[in-house]
């Protein structure tokens, strides 16, 4: 009776891995999309500059363009309830496994960002602090493609188009709240 259980696990663990593997190419296959998109139609970095007014006005007009691509942006377009209930899964299993001390320990110890108002497709607030994902952390998230990337914020995971300094989508509550 032992052995079946255990076989009955092995084969549900099995399934929700292929049901992750399946969820996670959807998202990233999202991710792709979007940053095809916002390349081909927006342009790419701020060229580089010496000067921070020109540079400012650059990565404006980049984030203008890349808003203007997708006028009825949402959350959930690219962060699905799937990939965000994956997401929650994966961050928590990191958070409770063998590197689990050392993550929550870089998350208390980083700059906090609170009292910010996310909204998709608007720039991430100028002179708030990037608080960047823990190295271990982001071991266990979705690779993302050159100029994404994933910041927290509270207990928010971001995904942060860096170019045009927008917030492409985020998912609430995807970090457990953290014991001090």
């Amino acid at each position: 009776m032992a052995i079946l259980a255990v076989a009955i696990g092995v084969s549900l663990n099995a399934a929700a891995s292929e049901d992750d593997a399946l969820i996670v190419k959807d998202f990233e296959a999202r991710v792709t999309k979007y940053i095809e998109l916002r390349k081909k139609d927006a342009g790419s970095s701020p060229r580089p500059t010496n000067s921070s007014d020109k540079l400012a006005n650059s990565q404006n007009d980049l984030a203008a363009k890349a808003k203007a691509l997708r006028p009825n942006a949402s959350r959930g377009d690219i962060f699905t309830p799937e990939i965000s209930a994956c997401l929650r899964r994966k961050i928590s299993r990191a958070l409770h496994g063998h590197e689990g001390a050392k993550i929550r320990a870089s998350l208390r110890h980083a700059e906090p960002v609170h009292g910010i108002n996310l909204r998709v497709n608007e720039t991430y607030p100028d002179g708030v602090p990037l608080q960047s994902t823990p190295p271990t952390l982001l071991l266990h998230l979705p690779t993302l493609p050159d100029g994404m990337e994933y910041r927290i914020v509270e207990r928010t995971l971001v995904l942060r188009d860096v170019a045009p300094n927008l917030v492409v989508d985020f998912v609430p509550d995807a970090i457990p709240p953290i014991e001090k």
